[in-house]
């Protein structure tokens, strides 16, 4: 690794541990809730200043990284449980009309904007911090499950799968035995990009109310209820702003250098034990050797 991919990576570890950390550790250490104070203030005790209904900064930022981080993992993991299955099904399936069932509704939610779909269902019922993340995960779907299906389909084309399939491997073998190896890199590329998206995503749509509550602890929450005071009292929004900020930009820094680490390990495996194209013996193959 030169010193350049492993600065990289160092980076982008440093910048998404800090959001990480406070999302996942500070409650722990927020404590209860302190007495009100008057609105947008610096000092008194509070060395980041109180929010718009006088409640202190640092413990809202410690208790509001949770809900975004955990919701847009959640909503990020449920997209690719539904868009696996479905990508592979429809690559490596022979039948027209089941490559057809599986991918036709997922274009009609692919032609609804992500957020406008979102907005749309927040106005039938009230979706709450699960309802967002299964909400995300439904606009997330579709689009992921179209990748998987490209990417899967190019794979499925070469001649190992040919011979995979002539010597009676199961579709299991051949899906996730080679296809699925196959794809890793591309899916991996994928979800570093699509995290950063559903953060956003999840960031906004709590920016205009959907499923958290108005005055809840959350980051995008504080910087859209704290923007009114943006000049009398910044660090109401500049520190989770900047927090979100980081989350995003670490997590495309660390998949980027993760990715350029894997290639490089990956090229020098091939150069020295000769590359098979990721095919598995099969048990026959293993029983004909001497």
């Amino acid at each position: 690794m030169t010193k350049l991919r492993r600065a990289r990576f160092d980076l982008g570890l440093a910048v998404i541990a800090v959001p990480v950390v406070l999302a996942l550790l500070g409650p722990l250490f927020a404590g209860g809730p302190g007495p009100r104070t008057a609105s947008f203030t610096v000092g008194d005790g509070h060395w980041l200043g109180t929010d718009f209904v006088g409640r202190d900064v640092w413990q809202q930022v410690l208790h509001g990284g949770r809900p975004v981080v955990l919701t847009a993992l959640a909503a990020t993991a449920l997209s690719y449980l539904v868009a696996l299955p479905v990508g592979l099904l429809g690559a490596l399936t022979h039948r027209r009309w089941l490559e057809e069932l599986l991918m036709r509704p997922l274009d009609v939610l692919l032609a609804v904007p992500s957020l406008l779909l979102i907005l749309l269902a927040a106005t039938v019922f009230s979706p709450g911090t699960v309802g967002l993340a299964l909400l995300v995960a439904l606009v997330n779907a579709p689009d992921a499950a179209r990748l998987v299906r490209a990417a899967a389909t190019e794979a499925a084309a070469r001649p190992p799968v040919e011979a995979l399939r002539l010597q009676g491997e199961t579709w299991w073998r051949m899906a996730v035995g080679y296809v699925g190896r196959s794809m890793l890199r591309t899916l991996a590329a994928d979800a570093g990009i699509r995290l950063t998206g559903v953060l956003y995503l999840v960031a906004t749509d709590a920016f205009l109310g959907v499923g958290v509550a108005p005055d809840a602890a959350d980051w995008a929450v504080m910087v859209d209820r704290n923007r009114t005071g943006l000049f009398v009292q910044p660090w109401a929004v500049v520190v989770p702003a900047l927090l979100i900020v980081a989350l995003t930009m670490g997590t495309n820094l660390l998949f980027d250098a993760a990715l350029d680490m894997g290639e490089r390990q990956g090229a020098f495996a091939r150069g020295k034990l000769g590359s098979t194209d990721g095919v598995v013996p099969s048990r026959r193959e293993k029983e004909a050797r001497p």
